[in-house]
């Protein structure tokens, strides 16, 4: 039995409406912000830092310590994503003597996730 999606993706008659593609290219992003767009969602698409994000979305501040027994993720691998997610601007650290503690770096962060998440119920109940 053929796949009754094969094809829904695609035009069944190739017509191009040029003032509409022409709209939509005025309005595309620059290359290089498209990048860094993209290199955002790649960072958010590992489990282990997001994990983490939403540890610290819900507990405000956390040090590497916290965030591993918190994500049940070695504090190792918490090292290595919280560098990741510093250089990126995701979230930021504050020094405590010899403590360093994290959070996310600015409200855009917790907006993105906070959508990022009702977008995934709204999706889920389709």
């Amino acid at each position: 039995m053929p796949d009754p999606t094969l094809g829904l993706d695609s035009c069944s008659m190739r017509v191009i409406d040029e003032a509409r593609v022409s709209a939509a290219r005025a309005q595309l992003l620059p290359d290089g912000e498209i990048e860094r767009l993209a290199q955002l969602f790649r960072l958010l698409g590992d489990p282990t830092r997001t994990r983490l994000l939403y540890a610290l979305l819900e507990a405000g501040e956390l040090c590497v310590c916290d965030l591993a027994a918190a994500s049940e993720t070695p504090e190792t691998n918490v090292s290595h994503a919280l560098r990741l997610l510093r250089t990126a601007g995701i979230v930021k650290a504050r020094r405590d003597g010899r403590m360093m503690h994290y959070s996310l770096d600015d409200a855009h962060v917790r907006m993105l996730l906070d959508l990022s998440r009702d977008h995934l119920r709204h999706a889920g109940k389709e």
